[in-house]
């Protein structure tokens, strides 16, 4: 039986390797792909590189300050502080800012295609069942196996760091999107085309703003997602906090690498703080 099973087996890898291989020959197409998001990734490390470590530490409390409205802001102010200076003080600062830099470009990324897919999915059941599929099978997929054709296609370095975390947390940001305008009061939308809105005046004056919440939420889980691929993206070379974690696993560096790890898990929580105070003021 175990032979039958065998000599019928679907060959299924073979089909992928001449897919990719068929891909591989839009070369010109790929460069163009990736010199654009290497001129965003090059444009927020110019932009962290500019900026002194004082500075940045300001913006983030001033930004946290302002944001968050909760008596307990003072807690998470210090935190940030300590943190920070903490990340400066382990010699980590320019690791961290490699780190920013990959997170917010796939987060970017990950806002410009998946906001129009989210609201395509809002207004078309058709387009809802087709793509929720494609959703769950990019958030199922191990995180590995997209690095195989972002290589392929991309090379080594940040850039195909950067296309392998899209793929993995661009879903939050569309499924909220479409949540968001899905769960809009019929009323509203009824009482809109009653004094004559257009399509487009629906979804930009009713439809967004009231799904905004919803869409601040899936944008923080899709930047926690691009936060979570930074140590398998440095297995493709892309550099930051992830690249000295995964050099200490290999010398088997346990210091190091915890080091490291808590310089992400700082990050992870000032971002997370940051954009959930964002969120709290747009739904007020």
């Amino acid at each position: 039986m175990n032979n039958i099973l065998m000599i019928q087996k679907i060959p299924l890898a073979q089909w992928i390797d001449a897919l990719v291989d068929r891909l591989t020959k839009f070369e010109s197409f790929f460069n163009i792909v990736s010199n654009f998001i290497g001129g965003i990734i090059n444009s927020f490390q110019w932009i962290f590189d500019l900026i002194p470590a004082w500075l940045f530490i300001f913006i983030i409390i001033g930004l946290t300050f302002f944001a968050n409205k909760n008596k307990q802001k003072y807690g998470l102010l210090i935190f940030e502080l300590l943190g920070l200076l903490l990340i400066i003080n382990l010699e980590f600062w320019r690791d961290m800012t490699q780190t920013l830099t990959l997170v917010l470009t796939s987060t970017l990324i990950s806002l410009i295609i998946g906001i129009p897919l989210g609201i395509l999915m809002g207004k078309s059941d058709t387009a809802e069942v087709i793509l929720k599929p494609v959703l769950d099978f990019m958030q199922t997929m191990p995180a590995f196996v997209y690095l195989i054709p972002a290589v392929a296609f991309f090379g080594i370095g940040m850039v195909p760091g950067v296309v392998a975390s899209v793929i993995f947390a661009m879903p939050p940001t569309v499924r909220m999107t479409n949540l968001g305008i899905r769960q809009v009061p019929k009323e509203l939308i009824e009482a809109a085309e009653s004094y004559g809105s257009t399509g487009r005046q629906k979804l930009f004056k009713v439809q967004l703003p009231l799904a905004k919440s919803t869409m601040m939420a899936g944008i923080n889980q899709s930047m926690m997602l691009s936060l979570s691929m930074v140590v398998i993206a440095s297995m493709i070379g892309a550099m930051g906090l992830g690249t000295k974690v995964y050099f200490a696993v290999g010398r088997n560096d346990a210091g190091n690498g915890f080091a490291a790890g808590l310089a992400i898990v700082i990050l992870a929580i000032i971002l997370d703080r940051l954009t959930q105070a964002l969120t709290h003021e747009k739904q007020k």
